[in-house]
This record gives structure tokens, sequence and C-alpha cells, in this order.
């Protein structure tokens, strides 16, 4: 090796050696990096912002989200609300948790349900067995408007899905609500425009540059508690277009379908009607780390029945509002 070798080249090459000869044994300098960098936005947010809000669903990427804001403010010292919009077709495992969480940190959690918009009809269903999932940008934006937010922190990740790894940390939404992906404002030397128009917002995903891998060695680092569906449990499922359907109340057996108990694990919780599990039999995120190291297939892709509508799905309803 030269011996001129600078600090900066030696240290990936060190990296990768230990990586290579202690497998059990992983740095935690992008952990490290990852987390300033988010707690850098959450502070961000709160300087540059009158009425910020951080969309809190009590998912595994807003517990992370929340962590953070944890220590870049301190527990009963975060200086936004917790928001939730909620379709009423939520898993209980997840809602018991958002709240336990919010009250264990002293948080203000706001939740506004797409049933509430229902009743004012300003959300109408083609059909009583209809998702309500896309229904809540209308919820959001009512919600927006009733608090008059002018910024919406949310755990979205680049990896997760293409019309997310167009958008920017700081996203502009205009005064309908809309997401405009050619009309982005430049963020060289995570250097932010903030600058509004009376009725706009933004959306900002502070974990933007995070992976679904960086999430669970997070999770496995700093022993953050999760609701029990991301971890291995027996269910009733059944086979549909390649995804493993949750049997409940709100997802049916249909005609001639036989259910099977199998062990899963969500890797993303949402509505029940779009929401699906994958096989798995891990029962801690460091397990977890390790499946989600050969996995093949974006968490959205192998488990949101929503997004396999069409490849532009999810920039449509952005554009129309969605987180």
């Amino acid at each position: 090796m030269n011996a001129r070798t600078s600090p900066e080249l030696l240290e990936p090459m060190q990296h990768s050696l230990s990586r290579s000869e202690h497998h059990d044994h992983l740095s935690n300098a992008q952990l490290d990096a990852l987390e300033e960098e988010t707690i850098f936005i959450l502070r961000e947010v709160a300087a540059a912002f009158e009425r910020p809000t951080l969309l809190f669903s009590g998912g595994k990427d807003s517990l992370v989200m929340l962590k953070c804001a944890e220590k870049a403010f301190g527990i009963g010292r975060i200086p936004y609300p917790l928001l939730m919009i909620d379709t009423g077709h939520n898993f209980h495992e997840v809602t018991d948790f958002r709240d336990s969480r919010a009250k264990e940190l002293g948080a203000e959690l706001i939740v506004r349900s797409v049933e509430d918009s229902m009743a004012r009809g300003t959300v109408r269903l083609a059909h009583p067995g209809e998702s309500r999932n896309v229904h809540q940008s209308v919820t959001l934006l009512e919600a927006i408007e009733e608090f008059r937010f002018d910024a919406l922190i949310g755990g979205a990740r680049r990896d997760e899905e293409k019309a997310r790894a167009k958008e920017r940390i700081f996203s502009h939404r205009d005064s309908f609500g809309q997401w405009q992906p050619k009309a982005q404002r430049p963020e060289l030397w995570t250097l932010f425009n903030t600058r509004l128009q009376p009725g706009e917002h933004f959306r900002v995903f502070p974990i933007s540059n995070w992976t679904e891998l960086d999430v669970w060695q997070y999770i496995d680092r700093e022993q953050i508690a999760l609701p029990s569906l991301y971890y291995s449990h027996k269910r009733d499922v059944v086979e549909r277009k390649g995804l493993l359907v949750p049997v409940t109340e709100l997802t049916p057996l249909r005609a001639g379908e036989t259910a099977e108990s199998r062990d899963v694990r969500f890797r993303t919780v949402g509505d029940i009607t779009c929401t699906c599990p994958v096989e798995s039999t891990a029962s801690t995120a460091a397990d977890i780390v390790i499946e989600t190291l050969a996995a093949d297939v974006s968490e959205r892709g192998a488990t949101r029945m929503d997004d396999k509508t069409s490849e532009a799905s999810m920039e449509k309803r952005k554009k129309d509002g969605y987180f």
C-alpha cells in the first residue's frame, strides 16, 4: 500500500476488510451519519417553519424519526405535534402502539379520520369494499387547512418506490397540495429552499436517504420497540397475484379460496385492505437485518396491493396530495 494513501481512502478499505473478516461486526459510521443528517433536518424544520407537524402512524419509519426527534429535542420537548390520518382500517396493534409511544414522549397527538371526511361528504367510496387508503389525501389536506400546517414531516424513503426516489428532502406543495415533480427546487450542498407563498406547504422527508436495511440496523442498534406485527407470527393468509393477503373481516376469502396458516411478518404496515405480510421466521431486528440483506424486492413492491395497479400509481397519488 502506498505510504501516501490518505486516511479518507484508507478507512473504506479497512472497513471492507473488517466486513469480510468479521461478518458479525458492522460499522456504525453509516448509521451515525444518517442519524446526524436526520436530526439536522428535524431541527431545521423547527427553525424554518411556524406550524410544522410530524406524520406519525406508529410504523417503523415514523418510530425511527421519532427516536431521532427525541435525540434532537428531548422527551417532552418535541416542538411540533404528531399527526395521524386514520383510515379506520388500521391494525389495532399499530394504533395502540402509536398512542402509547406518543404518551411516553409527552407529545401532542392529533388524529384525523377518513371516516369523518366520509361523513362530511368530501370522501365518497365507489363501493363499500373500496380501499380507503388513497382517500387519505383528502383528509390530510383538510387537516392542513384546519391547523394551517406549513410543513409536514414524513417517513418516506427514496428506496421504497420510483416516485419517492424523485422527491427532494424538502418537497414543495402548491396551494392545492399538489406535487410538481418537474418544478422541484435544487438542494445543492444541503441548502434547503423553504420559501412559501400563502396557502402552500412543504413535505419534509428526514430519512429520505435511508434504506430499509439502514432502518432495521438502526432499530437493532437503538433497541427501538415496534408493534408486534413487524416480527414473525402465525396468520391465516391466501395467495393472490404473488402476494400473501391476510384473511380478515375486511379482506375475506373469495369463492374457491382456502386459507393457510403461515409464519409471516409485515415489512410495512398500513391500511389492512392493501397491506400484505411476507413469509418469515424472523423474531428479532437482527434476524430481519439478515433477511433484508437477501431481499431482492422493495418492501412496498413485496407487500402493497395499492402499488400494483400501474407503474405510475404512486406518482399520480403524490401529485394529488398523498404522503
